[in-house]
Parts: structure tokens; C-alpha cells; sequence
């Protein structure tokens, strides 16, 4: 029997949920390497209560990989709206924050539930501990704390992490390692996806790979964190933290969106990643440009056709 490709996805938030939903239809082996950066809301709560990473973003994760009934995944990721002291948290977040009090670590915790819900693949945070996110805005003040960032609504300098040495996660070092495809995006750029990368043991492992290196660039920006943001300043941001020959391809949507939806995020001080291709190509990486949109309620990325590209290059 022909083995199926390891694919190593690393990100946070609900680009990288969508990208998992189609993913997890395709025979390959899926690892989610996930961010602890979160500090704010029923996150937050958790991570300062019982000294544990913040759960959301694995939650999420989770959700998106899981092959249950959809009440039960609807279950999972309930939100309480009343009630003293539990108004505000996802029964998944209370959930992890269980198994991690019940077996004394994360992970096991995450491994435990994972087989609960019959999760495609596995769930890994990048580091072993919480980390402490902080950005140098263009005026020279630091913000300190994930959830605090985008409020300053000032352009980001930089981010970087209070404690340099944190350690990651030994078996996401290994996951990257042994990978056919590593995955990076799409997701909040200086909030989910660089929080993963300056894990110095991440970004030496994912620099040191054979394999393929492709960034999923978002297709909207986002207000406080990438606002007029090209496609082009996507990519240089992380050439800026992590350094050149770090990504082999970028995927990035050429299709423009239509004034109707455009509209709506318009309303939030959101606008479309601009295709900047001659930018782009001046870096010397690969280019796969495609409509890879889908359209409801949100403009999100079409995780089947965004699937499909990857595996494309798996096989090249």
C-alpha cells in the first residue's frame, strides 16, 4: 500500500481551521503544529487560572480535524453566555483545560480528547509552555500581550517573544522534520502564524527541511495587524522575522473580489491582499496564483481548491 504524505500545517485561528476542514478529505497525514500565544478572552482565563498554554486555537483545530456528529462538534464548540464564572468560555476550552488538570500536561490532555473525537491527524502546540507575545509598533511602543496588538491600530515594527528561549515541543520539531509538505498559513500574520516561527526551534527546523516550504497568503487584511497590506507585505514580513530561504512558494489569490462583499469589510477597515506579482517574483520564490476564494457569509479561502495546489506539489 502506498504510504500517505506527511503534511505539516502550522498556524492559529480560523484561516488555518478552514485549510484543515478540506484537508482532512484527502489521503495524507496531517499534523497541525499550533500557537500559544493567545492571552485574551476564555483563553486567556484559562491560561492564567491553571497555569496551562491557551486552548482556543487548539480547540479550533481540533473541531476542524474531527469526524463526529455535527451536534457534537456543535457541542464542542458552545460558547456559555450566562452563568458566574463560566460565561464566556467554549465548553472545548473547559474541556482541554480539564484533561490538562486531570493528566498534568497539555498535550497528553490534547492527545486524550483528539481520540475522543475522532480527530483526522494530530494536534500539536508549537512550544511546551505559553508564550508571551509583544510588538514594536512604527512609532517605537511596545504592546505587550497577543490579544492587545491589533487595538493599538498603529503599524507593526515587529514581533517578538518576551522569552527567546523558549523551548518547542519536541515531537512538532520532529513532525517537520520527517514531513513531504510543510504548510505555513493562512492565518492572522503577526498574531497566529509568526508566533509558531519565532519558536527558534521551529523556524531552524522548517529552514533545515527537504521539504517543499509553501505560505497560504490571506486574501483580506486585517484591520490592526496588516491593514493595506499587499500580498507582497505579507511575504516580506516574514522574510523581516524569520530571514530569506525560509519559503520555496507562495499561494496567493489572483481573483478580484466583487464591490458587494468588498463592502462589508470595507465597514471594518478590512480590504483585498492585493496581487502585486512583479514584487512578488522579485523575491525568487515560487508563485502559484489562482482564484482559490470562496464566498458566504465571509470571503474565506476555498480549502478544496487551496488542497488540491498543495498535493500538486507534493507530486512535482
Amino acid at each position: 500500500m502506498k504510504k500517505q504524505p506527511k503534511v505539516v500545517v502550522l498556524g492559529g485561528g480560523t484561516g488555518l481551521s478552514v485549510l484543515l476542514r478540506g484537508l482532512k478529505h484527502y489521503p495524507v497525514e496531517i499534523t497541525a503544529i499550533v500557537t500559544v500565544a493567545d492571552d485574551g478572552g476564555s483563553s486567556g482565563r484559562l491560561r492564567r487560572d491553571y497555569d496551562m498554554p491557551p486552548p482556543g486555537d487548539v480547540r479550533n483545530v481540533i473541531a476542524a480535524l474531527s469526524e463526529v456528529e455535527p451536534l457534537v462538534e456543535k457541542m464542542f464548540q458552545h460558547r456559555f453566555k450566562v452563568g458566574d464564572g463560566i460565561t464566556g468560555h467554549s465548553l472545548g476550552n473547559l474541556l482541554l483545560a480539564a484533561m490538562h488538570d486531570i493528566t498534568g500536561d497539555f498535550l497528553t490532555g490534547i492527545r486524550e480528547l483528539s481520540r475522543v473525537l475522532n480527530v483526522r491527524g494530530q494536534v500539536l502546540p508549537a512550544a511546551k509552555n505559553s508564550i508571551i507575545l509583544s510588538a514594536e509598533l512604527e512609532d517605537g511602543t511596545i504592546v505587550q500581550g497577543e490579544s492587545k496588538i491589533p487595538l493599538s491600530n498603529k503599524k507593526i515594527r515587529r514581533v517578538f517573544l518576551n522569552d527567546e528561549n523558549i523551548e518547542p515541543l519536541r515531537e512538532s520539531v520532529k513532525a517537520i522534520q520527517d514531513a513531504d509538505l510543510i504548510v505555513i498559513g493562512p492565518g492572522s500574520l503577526y498574531t497566529s502564524i509568526l508566533p509558531n516561527l519565532l519558536v527558534g526551534g521551529i523556524s531552524k527546523a522548517i529552514r533545515e527541511a527537504t521539504a517543499p516550504r509553501v505560505y497560504v497568503c490571506n486574501v483580506m487584511t486585517q484591520p490592526g495587524e496588516t491593514t493595506d497590506y499587499t500580498a507582497g507585505d505579507h511575504v516580506q514580513a516574514l522574510i523581516d522575522h524569520v530571514g530569506h530561504n525560509f519559503i520555496d512558494v507562495v499561494i496567493v489569490n489572483n481573483e478580484t473580489i466583487p464591490p458587494e462583499f468588498l463592502d462589508l469589510y470595507l465597514e471594518e477597515g478590512a480590504s483585498q491582499v492585493l496581487f502585486d506579482e512583479e514584487r512578488l517574483r522579485s523575491f525568487g520564490i515560487g508563485l502559484v496564483c489562482d482564484n482559490i476564494i470562496q464566498y458566504g457569509t465571509l470571503v474565506r479561502h476555498d480549502a478544496k481548491r487551496v488542497s488540491d495546489l498543495l498535493l500538486g506539489l507534493i507530486e512535482k
